[in-house]
């Protein structure tokens, strides 16, 4: 081997070993005892996957915190009760109808006091019953007609007053069931909705009833009236004891 060509090796070798990374590079620990460090890419790289490994599991174990704390946020939603009751305004408006229902005039929604009355003021014309007897059952028949009607207004008045309230209650209660954060919101948003709706039908049913015993009242005056007529009747036709002669002086005796 020449010298030239041993210097070019030499200077390859260099360039070579400057080249590499300083973790490459040998390093003397002292100029006692010089020691070499190998670098294993085996070794570095299982580390490498060892590391990368461990950070995926750290990250899987976040996601799985994030999710049950998700899921509680969600459970806790569930279980939120609505901050929305509308059961004392449904209260007051059927009270109100019940109120009117229960100021039924002369003739309440009782069955014990209608049987009562029909025995007596609706009855069969009592034959042994005076003229003004007769008058006076007529008139409480009269009263009782007119205040059945005016009853049943009352209370088809007070309905259409409450139209205002449930329409109110039923918009509000729509806005609370779709706004609800949870399943428990909106099912007793559902229930509210569901109790504003037979607060409706009692209000239907009390105006029916009212409407009803106002007709039947003026159907029972009819059937008494002409009952009565033909009594009356019967008496105007019946014979008298006719004319009886009797004596009779135009003048005060003494004139």
């Amino acid at each position: 081997m020449s010298t030239r060509q041993s210097r070019s090796r030499a200077a390859l070798l260099a360039a070579t070993i400057f080249s590499l990374p300083m973790s490459l590079v040998p390093l003397a620990i002292t100029p006692a005892s010089a020691q070499w460090i190998v670098y294993d890419p085996t070794n570095y790289v299982q580390n490498v996957l060892q590391a990368a490994r461990a950070l995926e599991q750290i990250n899987n174990q976040i996601t799985s915190l994030q999710n049950e704390a998700q899921m509680l946020i969600n459970q806790a939603r569930n279980l939120a009760s609505l901050p929305y009751s509308s059961l004392q305004r449904l209260q007051q408006s059927i009270q109100r109808t019940q109120q009117l229902l229960g100021q039924a005039q002369n003739i309440a929604f009782d069955v014990q006091q209608i049987d009562q009355a029909f025995q007596t003021t609706y009855g069969s014309a009592s034959l042994s019953a005076s003229d003004q007897q007769l008058i006076a059952d007529a008139r409480t028949r009269w009263q009782n007609t007119v205040g059945g009607l005016q009853d049943a207004m009352r209370v088809q008045a007070t309905v259409v007053g409450n139209l205002d309230t449930n329409r109110a209650e039923m918009s509000a209660l729509v806005g609370q069931s779709q706004g609800a954060a949870g399943a428990l919101q909106a099912a007793q948003a559902g229930n509210q909705i569901l109790a504003l709706q037979a607060q409706q039908l009692a209000d239907l049913t009390a105006v029916v009833a009212a409407d009803g015993r106002a007709r039947a009242l003026a159907e029972a005056e009819r059937a008494a009236a002409a009952e009565q007529g033909r009594e009356q009747r019967r008496r105007f036709l019946t014979p008298g004891s006719g004319y009886q002669p009797g004596n009779a002086s135009m003048f005060p005796a003494g004139n």
